[in-house]
C-alpha cells in the first residue's frame, strides 16, 4: 500500500440509476481492504445533463486527468435521447485518456455453467465503428443516406494485440484467439489478421486461433472453456461481452477495465451492466461487478495483494444474498483487511 500520507486520488463518478449504488459498495470494500485512498467525486452523466445541460466541462476533465484511477457506475437516463451521454462522456472519456484496451474478465465455475468459464476479453477501446466516421445525407427525407465508417489503424489494432499476448503470458494457459469477420470485412479484417500474426510471431510460446464473430458467438454458448483470451474490435468486443456475462452468472457479476497500458493517465474502470433506470432505488441491483472492477482498479495500481483479497472474497461469495448494501456489507466484512 502507498503510504498513509500520500494517498492515491481516485475519481468516482457514481453517474446515473443504479451506478451510484454499486459505487458505494464498490468503496464500502476498498475502506475495507484498508484501501489508502482520497475520492474525488464528479457530478457527470445523464442528470447533469438534464439539470444544467453539460455533459464534461473542461475544468472537470482536467480534474480527472490529475486523478490516479476512476471508478465509474454507469450513465445514461431514459429522459436523454441514445448517444448524447454515451459519445459526450464515456466514448470522449476513452479517447481524451487513450483508454485503447478494454479487458473484460469472465469466471464461472461448472455449477453455474457447462465446464466452467475462465475467459479475457480484449477489446480495442478507441477505434473501429465507435469512432465517430460517418454521418447523414438528405436527413429524414424518403433519399435519406447514413453512413457509419469503422477506423482501423495498425498502430491502435498492434497495440491492443499486443496487450492482450501480454496478459495471455501471465495466465496458464496462454493462448489467444482472435474474433473478427476477415470473410467479408475484408479490409479491416486483413488488418487485424495481419497485426495478430506479427505479434505471434513476438510470442511463441503463446497459442494462437482465430474465429468468426458469428462462430464464436455460438462457441460462447456451446464450450466457453475453449477460451482463454480473446481480442477483438470495439464493436464486436462490445457484443460478446454481454454475452459472456449472460454465461458468467449475469451481468450483474461482469467487470472491465477501460486501461491506458502506457500509464499516460488515469484508467478508469466500470461494471458493464448500463444504469438499468427500471430497477434504481429498489436496492435489487448486484454490486458483484462494480466490486470486481475495483479490484482490477488495485492490481493495475499495483497494489496485488489488496486486489487478491477483494477478488477471493468476491469467488467465495456466492452464497450471499439481499439487497445492493447487504450484499456490500457481507463482502465488506469478509475482506481481509
Amino acid at each position: 500500500m502507498k503510504a498513509k500520507n500520500n494517498p492515491y486520488r481516485i475519481g468516482v463518478i457514481g453517474g446515473d440509476g443504479i451506478g451510484p449504488e454499486v459505487t458505494a459498495e464498490a468503496l464500502k470494500v476498498l475502506d475495507a481492504v484498508g484501501f489508502d485512498y482520497t475520492p474525488v467525486v464528479f457530478d457527470l452523466g445523464g442528470t447533469r445533463y438534464l439539470r444544467d445541460g453539460e455533459i464534461l466541462p473542461a475544468a472537470d476533465l482536467a480534474a480527472i486527468r490529475e486523478c490516479d484511477a476512476v471508478l465509474l457506475g454507469a450513465v445514461g437516463t431514459p429522459e436523454v435521447a441514445p448517444g448524447i451521454i454515451e459519445r459526450g462522456l464515456l466514448l470522449r472519456l476513452r479517447f481524451e485518456l487513450d483508454l485503447y484496451a478494454n479487458v473484460r474478465p469472465f469466471l464461472a465455475p461448472a455449477s453455474v455453467y457447462n465446464d466452467g468459464v475462465d475467459m479475457v476479453v480484449v477489446r480495442e477501446n478507441t477505434e473501429g465503428t465507435y469512432a465517430g466516421e460517418g454521418g447523414f445525407l438528405r436527413y429524414d427525407t424518403e433519399y435519406e443516406v447514413a453512413t457509419q465508417g469503422s477506423v482501423n489503424t495498425r498502430h491502435g489494432v498492434e497495440r491492443c494485440i499486443r496487450h492482450a499476448f501480454a496478459l495471455a503470458t501471465a495466465r496458464e494457459r496462454n493462448h489467444v484467439t482472435l474474433v473478427h469477420k476477415t470473410n467479408v470485412l475484408t479490409f479491416a479484417g486483413d488488418l487485424w489478421q495481419r497485426a495478430f500474426d506479427a505479434v505471434a510471431a513476438d510470442y511463441p510460446a503463446t497459442g494462437t486461433a482465430y474465429n468468426h464473430i458469428d462462430a464464436a458467438c455460438i462457441y460462447f454458448v456451446q464450450d466457453p472453456s475453449r477460451y482463454d483470451v480473446i481480442v477483438t474490435d470495439n464493436l464486436f468486443g462490445d457484443i460478446i461481452t454481454d454475452l459472456g456475462g449472460a454465461i458468467s452468472g449475469g451481468v450483474g457479476r461482469a467487470a472491465s477495465a477501460n486501461l491506458n497500458p502506457d500509464r499516460t493517465g488515469p484508467s478508469l474502470f466500470e461494471p458493464v451492466h448500463g444504469s438499468a433506470p427500471d430497477i434504481a432505488g429498489t436496492g435489487t441491483a448486484d454490486p458483484r461487478a462494480a466490486i470486481i472492477s475495483a479490484a482490477m482498479m488495485l492490481e493495475f495500481l499495483g497494489e496485488n495483494a489488496a486486489a487478491a483479497r477483494v477478488q477471493d472474497t468476491v469467488k467465495t461469495a456466492d452464497d450471499v444474498t439481499g439487497s445492493t448494501s447487504e450484499i456490500g456489507d457481507a463482502i465488506a466484512e469478509r475482506v481481509p483487511a
